[in-house]
């Protein structure tokens, strides 16, 4: 039988529209279970099933998640190993149930060097859900901030942008999150207080906030909590207080 779920009051809070998560955690939470570090990257592809439910929600639009950073191929090959096979079995288990729900992916990062067949695996998810509007997941998966930034300039000077014509807009449109809003919230679990080389542009003004919780035990009432705090935030984007 499943636990009903507390209610969660959204009155008078100030919803982000978009939301970015660094899941971090995955490895220390399983090492605190005598577990291997596989079975923490597994449990926290199971929250993040918990995690997009809460998102519809409580009214996110957008959720952008960070998967696979352009430095996480330096870790132990077994442990790349086991994320890939862990990254094509979502994209053949939940692939269905996250179209019917009404997810929209994205992917944020370069596809080359990742092999061909998770490759066409990835493409074919964008292509089935790019209709769906009631959520936007964008899934940065081999991705890094500053990768993205050098890719952008490369497609610039390909298309002879002239610097006399740059502005923040143009270069936006060509970042792999071109057509999105910027995230207002940014959060990242385990309590590291960093922003490992994730939307360094995009979330340039985002809100911040640390999070004590491993990732596969940041759920829906730590999402709650991380809405109340962002609403009790004043954002100035550089400006002065209006008060």
């Amino acid at each position: 039988m499943s636990r009903q779920k507390k209610p969660l009051d959204l009155t008078g809070l100030r919803v982000p529209v978009h939301v970015a998560i660094i899941m971090d955690g995955n490895g220390r939470w399983a090492k605190k279970r005598g577990l291997p570090r596989q079975a923490g990257h597994r449990a926290g592809v199971e929250n993040l099933r918990r995690v997009i439910d809460a998102c519809v929600e409580f009214g996110i639009k957008i959720l952008t998640i960070y998967a696979f950073s352009t430095e996480n191929w330096g870790r132990p090959e077994s442990e790349v190993r086991g994320l890939m096979r862990i990254f094509r079995r979502v994209l053949d288990q939940e692939l269905e149930e996250l179209n019917a729900q009404g997810v929209c992916l994205h992917h944020l990062g370069d596809l080359e060097g990742i092999d061909p067949d998770l490759q066409e695996k990835v493409r074919y998810a964008l292509e089935l859900t790019k209709d769906n509007v009631r959520l936007i997941l964008n899934v940065a998966f081999n991705y890094g901030g500053r990768a993205e930034i050098l890719h952008a300039t490369e497609q610039m000077l390909a298309d002879g942008v002239s610097p006399a014509d740059l502005t923040e807009d143009l270069f936006s449109s060509y970042l792999f999150t071109r057509g999105l809003p910027d995230p207002d919230l940014v959060i990242r679990t385990s309590g590291e207080l960093r922003v490992s080389n994730f939307l360094i542009w995009q979330a340039a003004y985002a809100e911040f906030l640390a999070a004590p919780e491993y990732w596969p035990d940041f759920g829906r009432e730590e999402l709650y909590e991380a809405i109340v705090a962002y609403s009790q935030r004043e954002r100035r984007f550089g400006l002065l207080s209006e008060s």
